[in-house]
């Protein structure tokens, strides 16, 4: 069961909103996670004609996420030093 946020109409939404804006061209590849709400908005929207019928649609748990996985390893050094004074510089 899907919650009022992700549903068909919000993805539809939120993808048409994206589409929409001056500044980007018609995708090749969307990556979205595993909403069951996703590929069905999609598809509405190549209906509709808002969206290329050539569009694919890559549904991976992770992969939609790249922007957070990369910067673990950036928290983890600025968390070390967080706490930590270095006795050269005291």
């Amino acid at each position: 069961m899907l919650s009022e946020n992700r549903d068909i109409h919000a993805a539809k939404r939120f993808f048409k909103k994206a589409l929409t804006s001056p500044h980007n061209q018609s995708p090749r590849v969307i990556t979205v996670d595993k909403n069951p709400s996703y590929p069905a908005a999609i598809d509405q929207l190549k209906d509709e004609k808002d969206l290329s019928k050539e569009t694919i649609i890559r549904q991976t748990k992770y992969l939609n996420n790249i922007i957070e996985q990369d910067h673990r390893f950036i928290k983890k050094i600025t968390a070390m030093k967080a706490g930590v004074q270095s006795p050269w510089y005291n």
